[in-house]
This record gives C-alpha cells, structure tokens and sequence, in this order.
C-alpha cells in the first residue's frame, strides 16, 4: 500500500467516501428540522474524538499504518467540523438572507458572519494539531488538515468574489441561505491566482514525494499531494461545466422540498 499510485487511489476513495457519508447524515437529518441535525452532530462526536486521538497517537509513529491513520484522523476532525457546519450547528451568527443589491464591505461582513465559527474553528483545530506535531516524525495528520484548510479558504473566497458554476443541489435545509452570498459569473480577478497557487503546492508536494528520505514520509507526502491535486480539480469545475454532483447523488435521499431550496438559494449575478 506504500506504493504511490496505490496511496492516491486510497486518498481519492477516503476523500469520496467520507464526503458522500456527511452529505447522506446531513441530506436524512432534513427531514427532522433542526433537533435531528443537532442530534446527528452529537452522535457523530465519537467520530472526532477517535479522530483526535489517532492523530495523536500516530504522531511518533512511522509505520505505513499510521500514515495512513493519521491522514484518516485529519479527514475524521476535517469530517466532524463540517458536519457540524452544514448541519448549521456550528455557523455564524447571520443566518440571514443577503438582499439584492448589497455589496462591498456590507457584503463581505454579512458573509463573514455567516460564518465565523466555522472558520474559528477550523483555524483553532489547525493551530492546535500544527502546535502538537512540531518536532514530529508523522506530522502527516496536520499537513493532511492543512491543505484542506488552505483549500477551503481558497474555495470560499472564490464563491463569494464570483465564479460561473456553483453547485447547491446537495445545500441542507439549515444553512440555504448562504447561497445568497455566493455571486455567480466571470471568473472573479483572484480565480487564475488561487488556482496557480494550487497548483504550485501540488507540485511542491510532489517534490517532496521523491525528496522523501524515508518510505513513511513518501507515504505522508503522496497523501497530501493527492488531496492537494483534489483541491485543484474542484477548483477547476468551478468553470469547467463537468456533472460532478453524480460522484454522490445516487447516495443522497430523495430532497424533501425542492421548492424550499429553489426559494432560499440564490446564488447572484454580479453587478455590472
């Protein structure tokens, strides 16, 4: 399983797995309002303690096992925050609606607020894992949770600045506002930035595949490249108008109100 190409089908399918896993949990607790989405985060709490502690516990482990468990332990703390966030536990205090017409630093408070905990925390639960894996030999559970981190970021800046495609087909009930501070259209100014930048750290990455001195580090560094190269896909689809929604859809419920998801989510045209 150390072998390269064999470590990056193992990313793609952990990353395609785990995501149709949340958006399945997420898209049944619709169908309970509110209680069933807080009842879901609770319940899935024992996914990011085993999370926390393997990420810890691999830490000063180098065998291709714990590798792998700590890449598995970033996506179960990446996994449980997000849960949380669509879910619309753990958001921001705005759950308003964003009128037509609002723009500037208006604009970008109201989406801010939207949310600022979700991004609080997953910066708090990155400086947390960065300051626990100084000076370690498998500090592959934080670099994993970083590219997602930095990715994210990435991605969200680019749906509010503007973009031509924005998916919201699999949007749970409890955060359908927030498309209404997506902007849809050209390609914002920062676009070919974030995307060159993507790339340069895949490739940087990659390097470091083969700069490895050790097969445990060659392992770490394959992982992340591979969530890295993800990154930069997704990024793409952006603009590139592919069907990706079928990676999940056939895993997902039925919606239980199209109309309500039409009404709430409205991602805008830019000003011209």
């Amino acid at each position: 399983m150390t072998e390269p190409w064999i470590a990056t089908l193992i990313a793609l399918f952990a990353w395609w797995f785990s995501t149709g896993a949340i958006l399945a949990v997420v898209k049944r607790a619709d169908a309970g309002g509110r209680k069933s989405h807080l009842w879901a985060v609770l319940l899935a709490l024992p996914v990011l303690v085993l999370g926390a502690g393997l990420f810890v516990d691999t830490l000063h482990r180098t065998e291709p096992f714990a590798v792998f468990a700590a890449f598995l332990a970033a996506l179960m703390i990446w996994g449980w925050i997000e849960m949380a966030f669509l879910c619309g536990i753990v958001t921001g205090p705005n759950r308003a609606l964003t009128p037509e017409g609002v723009s500037g630093w208006e604009r970008f408070r109201r989406a801010w607020w939207a949310v600022a905990w979700h991004e609080l925390l997953l910066f708090a639960a990155l400086l947390a894992m960065g300051w626990a894996a100084q000076g370690a030999a498998n500090p592959f559970g934080f670099v994993t949770f970083a590219v997602l981190f930095g990715a994210r970021i990435s991605a969200k800046l680019n749906l509010f600045w503007g973009v031509p495609r924005i998916n919201t087909e699999f949007l749970p009930q409890a955060i359908a506002y927030l498309p209404t501070h997506f902007r849809v259209g050209r390609p914002n100014a920062i676009y070919p930035v974030t995307v060159a930048m993507l790339a340069v750290a895949t490739a940087l990455l990659v390097r470091e595949i083969g700069a490895a001195d050790a097969a445990h580090a060659a392992l770490g560094w394959t992982l992340a490249a591979a969530i890295a190269g993800l990154a930069l896909i997704e990024h793409l689809l952006m603009v590139v108008p592919l069907p990706d929604q079928k990676l999940w859809r056939w895993m997902l419920p039925e919606p239980r109100d199209a109309l309500t998801q039409t009404q709430t989510s409205r991602p805008r045209e830019p000003a011209e």
